[in-house]
């Protein structure tokens, strides 16, 4: 029997999968890895820490789907999550995670130069890019930047673990790195303008269109993993835009929702336009001579798992319940308004700074009641970033919602209901790792000119959420309030959000122990 092997590295875990060659899930499994947050907006984890997930989590799904003959291998990760390492591949500081906002100051300076590339990115490379993020570490450690022999997504961290070669998504390089596949690849010019002329010598130097081939798992690796079998390596990328390859592939007007710890919106355009309140539109991104847009909410369940653990106090045993009790409430019926900005806004206001807030609390308020108030401030979030597609001229006809919102009946109902239109909701598996599986069967059969035929025969099984109108009326009066405090507050948050308002870590100034000085 011959199989396709799925990777997902996601925020908290490393998810995994074995598909059969039509799509059939044959095993699953996940492993899960720490995040350190050394002061606020700042989020770090630990490279290694995701390959001996990413192997731990291999070795489970193969036994589990009777360890079959691996023909091809595919990777999604967050992203920007970028990983600092040294010639030999090693770590030389924790990876700053795509959530990681520690960057605004050198993601505003972005916007400043005018360049013609960043007319694909919204004017300015946001906070959450590796572009920002190396800009910040060479002002802010300069040591250990000039000693980095690789600056790289966590992707590229992964596909060399895999196959020893330092080999870029396209979807990574022109969504990220201000790559353009339509003039001169990387723009050096621009990176000598952010202070960093060497950053494309940091950066993997192969970069490969998705579903392409990139090399077989190496000896070592399938050792470690327990593969065998051909096991070619294809060229995957960033989790939530290869959602559109998981429902049958993309096409005008459906826009791809994927709600997790994030939320992220994606769709794919034929004829570019170009709003400054998405991100994109990125030339051959995912389908070569299409135009994809992207926008995003960086906070959305995890603000939810926040106000139920964090915040009420509630277990993940107990959580179904308070999801209950809250949805028993009648719609805005409880006097609070919650901003969902809690590690800043993605799009459409492309705002590090801005923070989360709870508005109207009294003494009597109850626990259902800030829960039910946060799933709206979540789905008022889902709109804004809709009606900024709409009012940029990006299509939305259909809207396609994935993710773990599907086991929160609350949110998934509030979102509808919110957004006054039918969601057609995604059942089954992963949809990342059955991304992954079809970029591997287009990688095995020829590459990315096979990825409209594998993704049209790995398309799942949909639902259709209809909104309740009598609802939608009263979240119009919410939707209004939820823009006039992000409005009343933004200067406020930024305030507090400035560095000489938070705590200051001890300064990192040399290279750790096993780094290259």
């Amino acid at each position: 029997m011959t199989a396709l092997l799925a990777i997902d590295l996601g925020t908290e875990s490393a998810r995994v999968g074995v598909y059969a060659a039509d799509g059939t899930p044959l095993g699953t499994a996940q492993s899960s890895y720490p995040t350190r947050y050394p002061r606020p907006g700042w989020a770090e984890q630990d490279p290694e820490d995701w390959w001996r997930a990413v192997a731990t989590a291999t070795r489970a799904a193969l036994t589990e789907a009777g360890r079959p003959s691996v023909t091809g291998v595919a990777v999604a990760t967050t992203a920007s999550t970028v990983a600092v390492l040294d010639s030999a591949g090693r770590p030389l500081r924790p990876a700053l995670l795509w959530m990681d906002s520690r960057a605004s100051a050198e993601s505003e300076r972005t916007a400043a130069t005018g360049h013609p590339v960043l007319r694909y990115a919204g004017g300015g490379d946001a906070v959450e890019w590796l572009v920002p993020k190396a800009m910040w570490l060479a002002g802010h450690e300069p040591e250990i930047y000039r000693a980095a022999g690789h600056i790289t997504e966590a992707v590229d961290y992964l596909v060399w673990r895999l196959t020893g070669a330092w080999a870029a998504s396209r979807m990574n390089a022109v969504c990220k790195w201000n790559y353009d596949p339509l003039g001169d690849g990387f723009p050096d010019d621009l990176y000598a303008r952010f202070g960093v002329p060497d950053l494309r010598d940091k950066l993997p130097s192969q970069v490969v269109p998705v579903g392409d081939p990139i090399a077989p798992v190496t000896s070592a690796a399938r050792a470690e993993l327990g593969i065998t079998g051909p096991a070619v390596v294809s060229s995957g990328g960033i989790d939530a835009h290869l959602s559109l390859l998981a429902i049958g592939g993309p096409r005008d007007g459906m826009v791809s929702v994927v709600c997790g710890t994030s939320t992220a919106f994606v769709t794919e355009i034929t004829d570019p336009v170009f709003p400054p309140t998405i991100w994109g539109p990125y030339p051959d991104a995912l389908s070569e001579g299409r135009w994809l847009v992207e926008g995003g909410q960086v906070t959305s369940g995890s603000v939810l798992t926040w106000v139920g653990e964090a915040f009420l106090g509630r277990s993940r045993a107990e959580l179904p319940e308070l999801i209950r009790a809250a949805g028993d409430l009648p719609a805005g019926g409880h006097g609070l308004l919650v901003l969902d900005y809690f590690m800043g806004n993605r799009t459409p206001l492309r705002d590090p700074r801005l923070r989360g807030a709870v508005l109207g609390l009294t003494a009597g308020t109850t626990p259902q009641q800030i829960y039910r108030a946060a799933v709206e401030g979540v789905a008022y979030g889902t709109r804004q970033v809709l009606d900024s597609f709409v009012a940029g001229g990006v299509p939305v006809e259909e809207v396609v919602v994935s993710g773990g919102i599907r086991h929160n009946p609350l949110w998934l109902r509030t979102t509808a209901d919110v957004l006054g239109r039918p969601l057609r909701l995604i059942r089954g598996d992963n949809l990342t790792l059955r991304a992954c599986a079809v970029i591997a069967a287009a990688g095995a059969d020829g590459g990315a000119d096979s990825l409209a035929a594998a993704a049209a025969g790995f398309a799942p099984a949909a639902e259709t959420i209809e909104p309740d109108p009598a609802t939608h009326e009263v979240h119009e009066r919410g939707y209004a309030e939820y823009q006039e405090a992000t409005a009343a507050t933004r200067s406020l948050t930024h305030r507090l959000s400035a560095p000489e308002r938070t705590a200051v870590p001890a300064a990192r100034t040399a290279v750790p122990a096993g780094g290259t000085p």
